[in-house]
C-alpha cells in the first residue's frame, strides 16, 4: 500500500499592518518602542524590527556596562545624558525637520537625527536600562521627556539634550498660546501639559506628524498607510475614516471610499458635510451597477 504524503502546513506571516494591529491591541501590554519601529515597515517592506530592537538594546548594555550597580541616581543621568547627545550624537535634525525619515526609529539610529519624539523614545528606552524612568511628555509643539528624582522633577529636550526650567516650560507655552486661534485650549495650569503620556497617544502623535507630512507633499500613498495604522490605533476616531474616504476617492476606490464616509456619517450624523457626503455615497454606490 502506498502512502501519500501530507501536505506541508503553510504559514502566512502577518502583513505590516496585521502585525502593527497585534502589537497595540492591549493597553495594558503595550510594546511602545517595538511599535514605533514597526511604523517604518510601510517606508522598508521587510523591515526586521527586532533587529532593530537589538540595536537599541546593545547600545543601552554598553552604558549600563560602565555604571555601578549602586551608582547614584543623578550621576546615572549625567552619564546618560553626555552618552546620548554627546558621545553617541543624538540630535534633532535642524537642516531638515520635516523629512520623513525623523519619524522611523531605524533611520534615527543610523542617522542620530530624529525630531522631539523619536528622540525621546530611545532616550527613554536607553534610561530604562539603566534603572531611570524617563517618560513621555506630549507638550504642545514639542515631544519632551521628564524624570521624577529624588532631587525633584526634571524636563528634558530630547532635541537640544537641554534641562528645562518652569520658566523656560512656561515660555514655551507662552509661545503655542499666542500662535493658537483657540488660545482658551492652552489657558490651563502649566502641570497639566507635563502629564505622562501613554504609549498609544505617543504612537498617535508619530503618526500624526507623518500625516501631516505626507498631506502637505500630496503624498497619497504614504498618507493612506498612515490612515490605515491610524484606524488600526484609534478605530473610533470617526474623522480619520472622513479622510481616508477622500484619500480612496481620489485613487479611484469609491467603493471602499464610500464605506468609510458611512462609517462616520453612522457616528456623527450631525456633521456639517453630512449632506454632500450622502450625496457622494450614492455617486459612489450607483457606478456599481
Amino acid at each position: 500500500m502506498s502512502l501519500v504524503p501530507r501536505p506541508t502546513p503553510t504559514f502566512n506571516a502577518p502583513s505590516a499592518l496585521e502585525y502593527f494591529d497585534a502589537l497595540v491591541a492591549d493597553d495594558e501590554q503595550f510594546p511602545l518602542l517595538e511599535a514605533a519601529i514597526a511604523i517604518a515597515q510601510d517606508e522598508t517592506p521587510g523591515l526586521d524590527v527586532e533587529a532593530v530592537l537589538a540595536d537599541v538594546d546593545a547600545l543601552a548594555l554598553r552604558l549600563k556596562n560602565r555604571l555601578a550597580p549602586d551608582a547614584p541616581v543623578l550621576h546615572r543621568l549625567r552619564t546618560l545624558n553626555r552618552y546620548f547627545f554627546e558621545e553617541l550624537g543624538f540630535a534633532g535634525n535642524v537642516n531638515d525637520y520635516h523629512d520623513p525619515a525623523n519619524s522611523y526609529l531605524p533611520d534615527v539610529l543610523a542617522r542620530r537625527r530624529g525630531i522631539p519624539i523619536t528622540l525621546a523614545l530611545l532616550y527613554m528606552e536607553i534610561a530604562g536600562h539603566i534603572g531611570l524612568r524617563a517618560e513621555g511628555v506630549s507638550f504642545p509643539g514639542h515631544f519632551l521627556v521628564k524624570m521624577r528624582l529624588p532631587q525633584g522633577e526634571v524636563v528634558i529636550d530630547p532635541f537640544t539634550g537641554q534641562s528645562l526650567s518652569r520658566s523656560d516650560l512656561e515660555e514655551r507655552l507662552d509661545v503655542v498660546r499666542q500662535a493658537s486661534a483657540i488660545r482658551d485650549a492652552f489657558d490651563v495650569p502649566l502641570g497639566l501639559f507635563l502629564q505622562a503620556a501613554g504609549p498609544r497617544d505617543i504612537i498617535g502623535r508619530m503618526l500624526r506628524n507623518l500625516r501631516q507630512i505626507h498631506q502637505g507633499r500630496g503624498d497619497v500613498q504614504r498618507l493612506l498607510a498612515v490612515l490605515d495604522r491610524q484606524v488600526v490605533l484609534e478605530p473610533r476616531d470617526w474623522d480619520t475614516y472622513r479622510l481616508r474616504g477622500d484619500v480612496l476617492d481620489g485613487m479611484g476606490r469609491t467603493e471602499e471610499a464610500a464605506f468609510d464616509w458611512g462609517l462616520y456619517l453612522e457616528h456623527t450624523p450631525d456633521a456639517a458635510d453630512a449632506d454632500s457626503l450622502q450625496r457622494r455615497i450614492l455617486a459612489a454606490r450607483s457606478q456599481r451597477h
